[in-house]
């Protein structure tokens, strides 16, 4: 009989999302008047920016002609949109980043754990905990791991706690690691990392010839100019760190599917005779047998992004995303409750009430108020007793589920 790859059953508990999708299913059928509000999963919920859907309008119209009609394009990104993207998001950063060192792709969340097909099986992988838990995952999944221990943690795993007492950023690990997973503006914790701290992590792995993975699908949400929206602000960088980024959260595109990943010219990891192998030219290799490439419809629509009615468009979206942010921070700790995030990023962290864990505020929301958010704990070990709530819902929505939380159920 044809065998199984056995890694997928150490994820016993299921993948979160999938997990909350279940118990909000399963409430709704047996509460079908019930208003359910979701400030779970952080899925956007307003319209495409008009400049974008303009693009793929146009975009749609030169597919219907056979002089503009495209079929596959270059696995690794048109050039029209690579262009724009260094011109925008790295040269107006002052970053030294060139459009070959760029790949379009369908999300950053495939990509981050696609990487792991040009990396070895022997590497030691640090991640933060709490975490994105894709970043987990995937390295069971391709049998990175041991078993996981009651907490949920995995043999074989560095994990870098995250904790109010550390601002939610995580302390350099106390031995070499090779792969390092990070996430700021941090998902789930709301958290934003200096350029000190950025700093010291880029000079840990140019000592250790450690790789970051660093994703910031939430950088546009930053409003601080001297936060660092990108590692490759950080000197050094380009020698030791891949970067991923999303059209998902900042123009909508949750739905539409674009992304890039950044890995930089020289950037190297080694092979078994130890001798240094460059990672472009592995990923691109990656790509272009695994990945047909991102349509050219969704890729007009993501450079229409980076015209100045597309920027403006996204700056708004933004704005009111961060707005309902601030709503839900404020009407929290107005309420007694301890919170965190929520400045910088779509997210707040919300400290469990005395007697409550995390599923079990979760089904308290959702079972007294009707409202939907995420269990810390699912995120990791470090996550228990905390409870991320999303900004991706419209102000109506927001504005209503701040009243029933923090009136109707006594938190």
């Amino acid at each position: 009989m044809t065998r199984i790859n056995d890694n997928y059953l150490k994820l016993k508990a299921g993948y979160l999302f999938p997990e909350i999708a279940r118990r909000v299913n399963a409430f709704a059928e047996t509460h079908p008047d019930a208003q359910i509000i979701k400030l779970g999963i952080g899925d956007v919920t307003e319209p495409l920016p008009a400049a974008c859907r303009q693009a793929m309008h146009d975009a749609v119209d030169e597919m219907g002609q056979r002089n503009t009609f495209r079929g596959y394009g270059p696995e690794q990104g048109y050039a029209f949109l690579r262009e724009a993207i260094v011109e925008h998001e790295y040269t107006a950063r002052g970053c030294d980043i060139t459009p070959d060192e760029i790949f379009v792709s369908d999300g950053s969340k495939c990509d981050s754990g696609n990487v792991l097909d040009i990396f070895g099986g022997d590497n030691t992988i640090a991640v933060t905990d709490p975490v994105y838990p894709v970043y987990v995952d995937t390295n069971v999944m391709a049998g990175h791991t041991g078993d996981a221990n009651d907490a949920g943690e995995f043999a074989g795993l560095v994990y870098l706690p995250l904790t109010a007492d550390n601002d939610f950023t995580a302390p350099l690990p106390d031995q070499p690691v090779d792969l390092i997973y990070l996430c700021f503006p941090n998902n789930p914790t709301g958290a934003v990392a200096s350029r000190e701290y950025l700093e010291r992590w880029v000079a840990y792995a140019r000592e250790h010839g450690s790789i970051i993975l660093f994703d910031t699908a939430y950088r546009d949400f930053i409003t601080d100019p001297d936060i660092p929206a990108s590692i490759y602000q950080i000197d050094g960088a380009r020698e030791c760190a891949i970067e991923f980024y999303s059209f998902s959260k900042s123009a909508g595109f949750t739905g539409t599917r674009c992304a890039f990943t950044v890995v930089p010219k020289g950037l190297v990891g080694k092979n078994a005779a130890g001798e240094a192998v460059e990672l472009n030219g592995l990923w691109s290799r990656r790509q272009s047998t695994k990945f047909n490439g991102v349509s050219y419809i969704v890729q007009r629509g993501a450079e229409a992004a980076y015209s100045p009615e597309g920027r403006a468009q996204i700056r708004d979206l933004i704005a009111f995303y961060l707005e309902n942010a601030r709503i839900i921070r404020e009407s929290l700790t107005a309420a007694g409750m301890t919170v965190y995030g929520g400045e910088h990023a779509p997210y707040v962290w919300v400290k469990c009430p005395e007697g409550l864990d995390s599923w079990g505020l979760f089904d308290k929301l959702l079972n007294e108020a009707h409202v939907v958010g995420t269990p810390g704990s699912g995120f990791g070990a470090a996550g228990e007793g905390y409870f991320r709530i999303s900004a991706f819902n419209s102000r109506e929505n927001v504005e209503e589920a701040m009243k029933r939380i923090t009136a109707g159920i006594g938190v």
